[in-house]
């Protein structure tokens, strides 16, 4: 019989092993704590409260966390203490984030702990130096949905003269904005870059509180924002680059592919052919993660995902990139690796200009997005785009 204690394997901390999609969460909470958004000893203190495979049992140890940290982020605020109430509502809005990731698309309880994640985050934004900021980026093609005319955004620039470099960037299936405030804006700011965090359509608050599920027409929000970059005169308008982490490595590519005012483009972790990955997990008949799946791209059905999921085939688009074009995958995603080879092998076919960076399980960062080590990737990627776009 396998054995059933935590332990570390290749892909990196399994401290669930009878519950994956657990465990793998886990990881990713605990790098975090790198950038400041978790501390490790409360993600194990939470850990050690919980009843694996139990949601409400998840739910309610992390949101636990959240509190406890809001509160120490306003008591720290009045006595002057602004960096540790910083650092308190960044870990805040990541504990609240995390707290949802297992309830049911439909539960109540998602609309106020997003509420909570977006003031925490909003709160540590206005205590950065310089000040980050909540911005809406007009999305007005009339195909955007009921309240869909607007995308929000987090600006973050660097220190130092500006205009700076900018980097437009947005998560996957689960992601947001504000898990990338964490995940980011370290490694990018000490590198001259600045960012624009966006809950694309099927993200974030698009999702939760404007009822826009997702699009596969990606370049037209991705437009929008380049649009709205170039109205900023702390921009260089000639110094735009676009980064999209998971499924958003698949939306980055197809934005890329027409919107040709981008200087470099990322998809860390990537799908070369999601169509043909959702078709084979209906055909098996597995049913983990349809109905998230259906939440985000807006469909009744998992065969709806799937016959959606044809406008996102790489194969059918990467030729047209004409930037360079980075694809970082692990060697343990589980995705697998030879998703991104083909990938690799296609765009190089096409004559694109591509760079294919895998992280091995002996250097770590080899999980989905480097989630086990997140600290390497964001510096290998972020001095990548910082070479491409000219950062000081």
């Amino acid at each position: 019989m396998a054995s059933t204690a935590p332990r570390y394997e290749a892909q990196g901390w399994v401290h669930w092993p009878t519950h994956p999609e657990w465990s793998a969460q886990f990881s990713r909470i605990l790098g975090s704590a790198q950038d400041g958004a978790s501390t490790i000893s409360e993600c194990f203190q939470a850990a050690s409260r919980m009843r694996a495979g139990d949601a409400d049992s998840w739910h309610a140890e992390w949101c636990r966390l959240a509190q406890s940290n809001a509160m120490r982020a306003a008591e720290a605020t009045p006595a002057g203490a602004l960096r540790t109430a910083q650092a308190n509502h960044l870990r805040a809005s990541n504990y609240h984030r995390v707290s949802e990731l297992f309830l049911a698309p439909g539960d109540p309880r998602r609309q106020s702990i997003f509420a909570s994640c977006v003031a925490a985050s909003g709160a540590h934004l206005r205590l950065m130096v310089p000040p980050g900021e909540s911005v809406a980026i007009a999305l007005s093609d009339g195909n955007s949905g009921s309240g869909g005319d607007v995308l929000d955004a987090y600006f973050i620039k660097p220190r130092g003269a500006a205009p700076h470099p900018v980097v437009i960037a947005f998560g996957g299936l689960d992601g947001c904005k504000d898990e990338l405030v964490q995940r980011m804006a370290r490694a990018a700011t000490e590198r001259g870059l600045a960012l624009l965090l966006v809950d694309l359509p099927g993200q974030g608050k698009a999702l939760r509180e404007r009822n826009m599920a997702n699009r596969t027409d990606t370049e037209v929000p991705v437009a929008a924002c380049v649009d709205y970059l170039l109205q900023r005169d702390d921009v260089d308008s000639d110094a735009i680059a676009l980064y999209g982490a998971s499924l958003g490595g698949v939306y980055a590519g197809r934005a890329a592919s027409a919107e040709h005012r981008l200087k470099a483009v990322v998809s860390d972790g990537i799908i070369f052919d999601l169509h043909a990955s959702l078709q084979s997990r209906l055909a098996h008949g597995e049913a983990e993660g349809w109905a998230l799946l259906q939440w985000v791209f807006g469909c009744d059905t998992p065969a709806g995902v799937v016959e959606k999921s044809r406008r996102l085939i790489m194969a059918e688009f990467m030729a047209r990139i004409r930037c360079p074009y980075l694809i970082v995958q692990g060697e343990h995603d589980f995705l697998g690796l030879q998703t991104a080879v083909d990938a690799f092998e296609h765009a190089t076919r096409c004559g694109v200009d591509v760079e294919l960076r895998i992280f091995t399980g002996e250097e770590t960062g080899a999980s989905h997005c480097q989630a086990d080590n997140p600290a390497l990737g964001m510096e290998f990627i972020c001095d990548w785009l910082a070479r491409k776009l000219g950062a000081a």
